[in-house]
């Protein structure tokens, strides 16, 4: 049977635009080169998510009210899904010494000082003078997230072909007609692509340049204590939050650094995430790993790429704090055929040789 819409990639976007698209009765095949659901980017990422604060450029603004009431959704419609609202605690070494004259808080969020610093998290060996405080701000698995979320959608009816990679995308007659993967052609009326930096290699025979860059980032998993780390840390030294219970994520840029000095770098940092609580106890690196995270220019695309409608372009940064809102009105405008008004500013525009 020919499905309706192919989506290409399985992680959380992908994930969110499969699961939506099922639950509004269309027919699904979501296509992923990785034999599991999360194994790129999405895997690699600190999941924090919230509606304040932040680098929202373009249409991003426009669809990040929505966040947590799109995520409050899911948790009651899809078995699995878990937010962990714990609100963030935000300082530099410039906002620790300049106080309320630096950058301060947005809307939603307000300053703390130390004492209610200690009370939020009351094993930080030393906590900053002030802080800001978004208590809305939370964080999800987001392995775990997209797992329940392509359940959901084969529970709907969709289709999952997994561990077959989109070699190309086959065009008759000047449109698009579906995807040719490792294990053979999916033919669909609709092509989603939602694979992130791989977009841009997807759309060259197209003709297409699509300006999506790739910003590496480090991932480290480190097994604590239940509870050691209670709110999502930003701070100078590092950042941290429970994804689950006894395990601690922690992210960091990159700068060039070699395998070999990655290892090394995460082990430091286990050491100061241990020395920076009190009765830390055991403290241990689980894993490290890099992921390049899609960053489109200008910020999220997400539309259709061709006139005739074939091909969907679905991607962004902060994919996880976004994924259920894009999944959403991609879904809609996909089965309904009317745009939605909340991704007027996240069209293809700067794709290239439309």
């Amino acid at each position: 049977m020919t499905a309706d819409v192919a989506v290409v990639g399985a992680g959380v976007v992908g994930a969110s635009v499969a699961y939506h698209l099922a639950r509004q009765g269309a027919a699904v095949t979501l296509v992923d080169r990785a034999a599991s659901p999360a194994a790129g980017v999405t895997g690699a990422s600190f999941a924090w998510i919230g509606e304040c604060g932040g680098d929202w450029p373009g249409g991003a603004e426009d669809l990040r009210g929505s966040v947590l009431a799109d995520y409050g959704r899911l948790e009651a419609e899809v078995p699995g899904v878990a937010v962990r609202r714990t609100g963030s605690l935000a300082w530099t070494s410039t906002s620790v010494r300049l106080g309320e004259d630096a950058a301060g808080p947005g809307p939603g969020q307000h300053w703390v000082g130390r004492a209610e610093i200690a009370a939020l998290e009351p094993n930080l060996r030393t906590p900053p003078e002030r802080a800001v405080y978004t208590p809305t701000d939370a964080g999800v698995d987001p392995v775990r997230l997209t797992e329940a979320l392509v359940r959901a959608a084969q529970a709907l009816g969709a289709r999952v072909v997994l561990d077959s990679a989109v070699t190309s995308l086959r065009v008759v007659g000047g449109r698009v007609t579906g995807v040719v993967t490792a294990t053979g052609f999916r033919p669909a009326s609709t092509v989603v692509l939602a694979a992130g930096t791989d977009v841009v290699a997807l759309c060259e025979p197209l003709g297409l340049s699509v300006p999506v860059a790739a910003s590496p980032a480090l991932l480290i998993r480190a097994a604590t204590p239940p509870g050691l780390v209670k709110t999502i840390l930003a701070g100078p030294e590092f950042e941290a939050r429970e994804v689950r219970d006894g395990q601690v994520l922690m992210a960091a840029h990159l700068d060039g650094r070699s395998d070999a000095a990655l290892a090394r770098f995460a082990e430091h940092a286990v050491e100061r995430l241990r020395s920076a609580f009190h009765d830390a106890g055991p403290v241990q690196l689980l894993g490290h790993r890099v992921g390049r995270r899609p960053v489109p220019a200008g910020g999220p695309i997400i539309g259709h790429l061709t006139p005739d409608r074939s091909v969907y372009l679905a991607v962004t940064h902060s994919a996880v704090t976004l994924a259920p809102t894009v999944g959403r009105l991609v879904a809609r405008e996909l089965v309904t055929g009317e745009p939605a008004d909340e991704l007027s500013r996240c069209r293809p525009s700067g794709v290239h040789g439309r």
